[in-house]
């Protein structure tokens, strides 16, 4: 890859990660202000998404509403996928917060770095090991981890944030796979957020009153009913930084592996905790704040490292 090729994809996502860190902002503020249950609000979120760019494409770029056959039965399944990351994201936000679930979602650089090294054949060398390190290190100390009573307080929360990283890697990795087989990042984010609706619409209407967040009957999916405040932040949300940072997401996946897309939108919290304390007043502590500075350190680490390797010259072929 080259070294313009390198820091485009990094630039693209260092800016998905800004612009995705406003959108645990706005699921805690219809959390709390709202009570809006985590898989109501993650149908609508999806749906909305999917309405925002059905038309928006049709009208600049119609050519990229068409898809081949072959390729529906793994847009569906990476709409399954979306699913349930945007589930559990959800619900983690719910249980912890908008600073703590965005931590934790990041725990997601390590798993996939293993996934990609075993599933895509990605590069898994010692500088990525420890900018994984790094970050992991950093999202174990922001979410407190080390301290006994925070699993005790809130192992629901816990679990859910974790299981959401998981969620997140197999996204990344599948994001990374349809960049593999030629789709287009718009179309891609088109298909797999319609599919994710479609999954969230089922989660609330067969599994209400089973699954943690979902609608107990038909009729919760308006829970917001007649309030237009909430309606209107559930659709900026959408349309907005969703749309924008996801697409911004898919699209870093054409240029980068996804272990290391992912590694940069570990970012993300720390975006996430400024707004945070400025919005919400959640506020981190000293450990915290160490954390957010290890999650950079690995980063720039990556960065400065795969820039060298860019840099030397590549050996010659026989």
């Amino acid at each position: 890859m080259s070294a313009h090729a390198l820091s485009r994809g990094y630039l693209i996502a260092l800016l998905s990660a800004a612009i995705l860190s406003t959108t645990a902002i706005l699921i805690r503020y219809l959390t709390v202000r709202y009570q809006l249950p985590a898989l109501v609000l993650a149908f609508w979120r999806d749906s909305f998404v999917t309405l925002t760019l059905l038309p928006t494409l049709a009208l600049l770029h119609p050519g990229l509403l068409r898809i081949e056959r072959r390729h529906l039965p793994y847009l569906l399944l990476y709409g399954l996928v979306l699913a349930a990351f945007n589930s559990l994201w959800t619900l983690s936000v719910a249980l912890n917060g908008a600073s703590i679930s965005t931590v934790l979602a990041y725990c997601s650089a390590g798993f996939t770095a293993l996934l990609g090294r075993w599933l895509l054949d990605e590069r898994l060398d010692w500088a990525k090991i420890v900018a994984v390190a790094l970050s992991l290190g950093g999202c174990v100390l922001v979410a407190e981890a080390l301290d006994p009573a925070a699993w005790r307080a809130n192992p629901l929360g816990i679990l859910t944030g974790i299981l959401s990283g998981l969620a997140y890697a197999v996204y990344s990795l599948m994001g990374r796979s349809a960049a593999q087989r030629g789709l287009n990042p718009w179309t891609t984010l088109l298909y797999t957020f319609g599919g994710a609706a479609g999954f969230l619409l089922g989660f609330n209407l067969l599994l209400g009153g089973i699954l943690p967040g979902a609608a107990t009957h038909p009729a919760e999916l308006f829970w917001l009913g007649s309030a237009l405040a909430g309606w209107g932040v559930l659709l900026i949300l959408a349309a907005g930084p969703t749309v924008a940072g996801f697409g911004l997401y898919n699209t870093s996946l054409t240029l980068l592996p996804s272990s290391v897309a992912n590694l940069i939108l570990t970012t993300e919290p720390v975006f996430t905790a400024l707004i945070a304390y400025f919005l919400l007043g959640e506020r981190l502590n000293g450990i915290q704040i160490g954390g957010s500075l290890l999650i950079l350190a690995g980063v720039a680490f990556l960065r400065i490292y795969e820039g060298g390797r860019t840099g030397q010259p590549q050996p010659a072929m026989n």
